[in-house]
């Protein structure tokens, strides 16, 4: 439980999306000892959910950082708390800004969410770390190379080197096909939002990589806020819906564990590292893509008992970590639901 006599902590959460099950979880957890604030570039039902809410900029827009510092400070905001990743980045950058008004940025360093959002960099990290990777290349030549020689075989997985999602993801059975959806895909990119990050290095703005054949489990990595590591979950992906997750049970995280305190240690990640991992019929583990923000596996988490929302007000209350927040009951399984609202 938290004290009463703990300071009021407001919590404000970009691109809200339609993360509206995010503002519920924290509503509960603060229970009347703070707000919950959401911020989205259009208007979503999610907003309206929230105990106050804000249409911001576009977060490429030189005026959204100002405009956020803006509303932070005339809502006495505690915290900040992105959900997407392009914000990411752009949060931690300025993170200084917020810092001096006393507005904690619940955000990895600006290197670790660049790492994240960039698959190339993911790529080169996990390999630096030890973990199991499959063949990847960020050019086309370098694709059709490996495949001459008989090191790499289709199907190959054509995707954006900074993606969200699952924009632009395309499976390539023979030659055809991948030079095709690579062409393909070269011009999609730029009439979708991936078009920012993307012209950072447009000639390498595609990677290629080997099809992992297994079953796909999701585990979530808890840093503290200082970065240090808190806890694992992990969950069996049953079904998913456009990049997310649908349908999953909650598992042992046991076997995860090496690869969560790497990641850990490696990134120096706060709070939520969500992390995509492939098992092999032989049992060889794969990390395929990490995103350092509340990912869609969450709300399977929080079904099986744990209550990471808590567990951040707490340490934002200066209060100690609280196992029984953190302990994962295993066999749950939920899904995903669409309900129609008017607003």
């Amino acid at each position: 439980m938290i004290d009463k006599n703990t300071r009021q902590v407001n919590i404000l959460f970009t691109s809200a999306g339609r993360r509206t099950y995010i503002i519920h979880y924290f509503q509960q957890a603060l229970k009347g000892r703070g707000k919950v604030f959401a911020s989205n570039s259009i208007y979503t039902y999610t907003l309206g959910q929230a105990d106050g809410h804000t249409l911001t900029p576009e977060i490429y827009n030189p005026d959204y950082i100002p405009f956020l510092l803006q509303y932070c400070k005339a809502n006495s905001i505690t915290a900040i708390i992105p959900l997407f990743d392009i914000d990411l980045p752009i949060l931690a950058k300025h993170r200084t800004l917020f810092e001096q008004e006393g507005i904690t940025l619940i955000v990895s360093d600006y290197p670790v969410a660049q790492t994240c959002n960039d698959k190339w960099a993911t790529y080169q990290l996990l390999k630096q770390a030890g973990l199991n990777q499959p063949p990847t290349f960020l050019s086309l030549a370098d694709a059709t190379k490996a495949i001459d020689t008989g090191s790499v075989a289709f199907p190959l997985i054509v995707k954006p080197r900074w993606g969200m999602g699952s924009i632009g993801i395309y499976t390539t059975r023979n030659r055809e096909e991948l030079n095709v959806l690579y062409a393909k895909l070269r011009n999609d990119i730029w009439d979708t939002a991936l078009r920012f990050e993307s012209a950072a290095d447009k000639e390498a703005s595609i990677i290629i990589q080997q099809q992992i054949k297994g079953q796909e489990y999701g585990i979530e990595i808890l840093n503290d806020l200082q970065g240090h590591y808190a806890a694992t979950f992990a969950k069996k992906k049953i079904a998913m819906r456009s990049g997310e997750t649908d349908v999953a049970e909650t598992v042992d995280p046991t076997p995860f564990l090496p690869i969560a305190q790497t990641l850990s240690s490696h990134l120096r990640h706060r709070a939520m590292l969500d992390v995509d991992c492939f098992v092999s019929p032989s049992g060889d583990i794969t990390v395929l893509e990490m995103n350092c923000r509340f990912g869609g596996q969450y709300p399977f988490t929080h079904n099986a008992g744990v209550n990471v929302p808590l567990q951040l007000v707490r340490w934002l209350q200066g209060l100690p970590t609280d196992p029984a927040l953190l302990t994962q009951r295993c066999g749950v399984r939920s899904c995903k639901d669409i309900n129609p609202v008017i607003f």
